[in-house]
């Protein structure tokens, strides 16, 4: 089992930004692939970045590419996601996700096995 817990969220301007950080417990963490998803109301749950073990391979949604950085600290099992020019579209509810053992950076939302509580991040316009 692996927990996971999300901060960082907030309210915040359009162009602003914010950064997520997940903290993982549990069972080993450097060997998990991670990822980011988000969910805005009434919409379904969208990928939004992935690394993989190492932190040498990411992948990133169209829509955040060249906006948001995932990045990863195994030793303090830590993962995050830097989100810089925040647009209003951004607004949803974060979620910070596992796969169960090795994995490559990847957006399909049912490879992940262990998912956080999520943290809400709101832009306004």
């Amino acid at each position: 089992q692996v927990q996971l817990v999300e901060s960082g969220g907030g309210l915040v301007q359009a162009g602003d930004s914010l950064r997520l950080s997940c903290a993982a417990s549990g069972r080993t963490f450097s060997s998990n692939a991670m990822g980011w998803f988000r969910q805005a109301p009434g919409k379904e749950r969208e990928f939004v970045a992935a690394i993989n073990w190492s932190g040498g391979s990411t992948y990133y949604a169209d829509s955040v590419k060249g906006r948001f950085t995932i990045s990863r600290d195994n030793g303090k099992k830590m993962m995050s996601l830097q989100m810089n020019s925040l647009k209003s579209e951004d607004t949803a509810v974060y979620y910070c996700a596992a796969q169960d053992g090795w994995g490559t950076a990847s957006p399909y939302l049912r490879q992940y096995a262990y998912w956080g509580r999520g943290t809400q991040v709101t832009v306004s316009s």
